[in-house]
């Protein structure tokens, strides 16, 4: 049987969806009976065939919850751990530290006392060093704990640690580590907000890039890396290194919106993210727009995706053609 943490999220519900599809048998953790409605929802974008749904044995738990887990490892021979919290506001750091390492070293302590044959973990380009000469990124590349790091970064390289011990302990693991990842379902959370947000007319910008990546073809990695002999080795899944401007413009035509016109220029982000870190300390409430979140919307990083690609003969989606289905796909989310 395999085990799935974060099936409720949207790498998750995407690999639920394909997993039961394959006929295999399936074990879903969440958290609440509201959030199976987000997976229930990426269903929808694939099929009409509501029976897929009832494929999977959904196990109510928190993952940071070592008694209501243990269960959950009860004849499990693969784990996708695909839970975590992602942010970029300091007042979620010590949150995050809990999901994205303590979590994580649970679910590694119980994979082992479980024999679990192998997990696949979803990491994050964020926990990948920079290139210091401007090449390529790769899996290669070190990350720098003496660099000025986001909170997220720091707990998804935590939650890495915990899971190369499990490779020490003899079970054999693979990390993915996706770029910005763009696709159908919860469009009101991380990354869908980037399409939600150009539908309703967003009008700014910056021309910072990185890497973006589909979810489908994450999904797709991590199958085929799980069902392959390949063990103890990370991969970057990037489709393509595109600056934001790019994206933002790819969301508004596929809408047959008006492009976002304003650029927002470095000095600008500066002063925002720290009226937005003063207004945040004065009501007691969460940053709307972080530091990091303007560091990274101007920094210029770029990545490589050719291990993955010569190991197992993978192929991207365009980013376009991702950009292009996910936005039909919010029209139907609205209607």
């Amino acid at each position: 049987m395999i085990l799935v943490t974060g099936g409720t999220g949207l790498v998750g519900a995407h690999l639920l969806y394909f997993l039961a599809k394959s006929e295999k048998k399936i074990r879903a953790i969440y958290r609440d009976e509201k959030s199976i409605k987000k997976t229930e929802e990426v269903f929808s974008y694939y099929t009409k065939d509501a029976s897929l749904l009832t494929k999977i044995e959904w196990f109510k738990a928190d993952i940071t919850d070592v008694p209501a887990m243990i269960p959950a490892f009860i004849g499990i021979k693969q784990l996708y751990h695909c839970a975590a919290l992602i942010s970029f506001d300091a007042k979620d750091y010590k949150e995050m530290r809990k999901v994205n390492i303590h979590g994580t070293a649970i679910v590694v302590n119980l994979a082992i006392d479980a024999k679990i044959d192998k997990i696949c973990f979803v990491s994050s380009i964020a926990s990948i060093g920079n290139s210091l000469k401007g090449d390529l990124i790769t899996e290669e590349n070190e990350w720098n704990k003496e660099a000025d790091n986001s909170w997220y970064s720091i707990t998804k390289f935590g939650a890495e640690m915990e899971i190369w011990r499990a490779s020490q302990e003899g079970v054999k693991v693979v990390v993915v580590n996706p770029g910005v990842i763009l696709g159908s379902g919860l469009f009101a959370t991380g990354s869908g907000k980037i399409i939600s947000k150009i539908y309703k007319g967003f009008n700014f910008y910056t021309e910072g890039v990185t890497g973006f990546v589909g979810v489908k073809d994450v999904v797709k990695a991590m199958i085929l890396l799980m069902d392959s002999d390949i063990k103890n080795e990370r991969f970057i899944l990037v489709s393509e290194n595109k600056s934001f401007k790019d994206v933002f413009f790819l969301i508004a035509d596929a809408f047959q919106k008006k492009r976002p016109s304003f650029k927002i220029k470095p000095y600008q982000t500066a002063i925002l993210w720290r009226v937005s870190w003063l207004l945040s300390k004065i009501t007691n409430s969460a940053t709307v727009f972080s530091k990091y979140a303007a560091k990274s919307g101007h920094s210029v990083s770029k990545y490589s995706s050719k291990k993955i690609e010569e190991s197992l003969g993978f192929k991207f989606e365009t980013i376009n053609d991702v950009v292009n289905r996910a936005c039909k796909n919010y029209t139907k989310f609205l209607e």
